[in-house]
């Protein structure tokens, strides 16, 4: 079943997996190419720093992906940032399924997955160069860490978080 075009991603099955599973490749390799294209070829050091055992259980979530007919449409991971916190890392949505709100659903989806694993919080950053991301961190109740008024280019990485119920 999946849902209607538009709908926010009801329709779709949400599978856990590891990050080196080959459901998670067009997760892995079309986030890298975005990266490449927003802040050049040093940005995949980003995608192969932390060790797939890093989004592993206990302390990572596992990869979450959105299925849509069996393909993998959305995707997210969380990863152990202290004792009480999970970083958020990783949000994709495939480029032919954007705005029909997945990437909504994802963090959802990872918000009840730390909130049942332990964590009381959501810590996340985003790229400068990423103004989609920080419109969605910001609509889905997450506090910004820095002054949202300042250039974005002139801060960095841009650092969010949310307190879990």
């Amino acid at each position: 079943m999946t849902a209607p075009p538009g709908a926010p991603g009801l329709g779709v099955e949400v599978r856990r997996v590891r990050i080196d599973d080959p459901l998670a490749e067009p997760l892995v390799r079309e986030l890298t190419e975005e990266y490449v294209r927003r802040y050049g070829p040093e940005a995949i050091e980003e995608m192969t720093r932390y060790p797939a055992d890093s989004w592993a259980e206990p302390h990572g979530g596992v990869l979450l992906l959105l299925l849509e007919d069996g393909e993998p449409v959305a995707g997210g991971a969380y990863k152990r940032y202290d004792a009480r916190t999970a970083e958020v890392k990783r949000m994709w949505t495939h480029s032919a399924h954007r705005r029909r709100g997945l990437a909504t659903r994802v963090l959802a989806e990872l918000e009840r997955a730390a909130a049942a694993a332990g964590y009381r919080r959501i810590f996340l950053t985003t790229g400068p160069r990423q103004p989609e991301a920080r419109g969605l961190y910001l609509a889905n109740g997450y506090t910004a860490l820095f002054d949202v008024a300042a250039d974005p280019l002139t801060i960095g990485p841009l650092p969010f978080e949310k307190h879990l119920p």
